[in-house]
């Protein structure tokens, strides 16, 4: 079974900067695409980026040009570097790692972001 865990949230003002860091267990890290998504409260859980296995990135227009997603095989792990943050920011950041021929499909405990207005 596959863990996820985040960590690097919390209260920064606006227009400082986070890094939020995701380790996975297991062995199928170097095959899986690899994302951070968000949810504010009251509001849907978005895509704000991921990457592919073969480093292929996408970006939320959102967050284009502020963050900056990457990955390390070699230590399993996915960053999100998070710059210019807003109060618009504000949410649970949730890694997610996700293998579709594989049907494998994995999500971490979250971690919170808050920017105040």
């Amino acid at each position: 079974q596959v863990q996820l865990v985040e960590s690097g949230g919390g209260l920064v003002q606006p227009g400082g900067s986070l890094r939020l860091s995701c380790e996975a267990s297991g062995s199928i890290f170097s095959i899986a695409t690899m994302g951070w998504y968000r949810q504010a409260p009251g509001k849907e859980r978005e895509l704000v980026a991921d990457i592919t296995n073969s480093g292929v990135i996408n970006y939320a227009d959102s967050v284009k040009g502020r963050f900056t997603i990457s990955r390390d095989n070699a230590k399993n792990t996915v960053y999100l570097q998070m710059n210019s943050l807003k109060p618009e920011d504000t949410a649970v950041y949730y890694c997610h790692q996700v293998v579709v021929i594989l049907h494998l499909n994995y999500w971490g405990q979250g971690t919170q972001v808050t920017v105040p207005s």
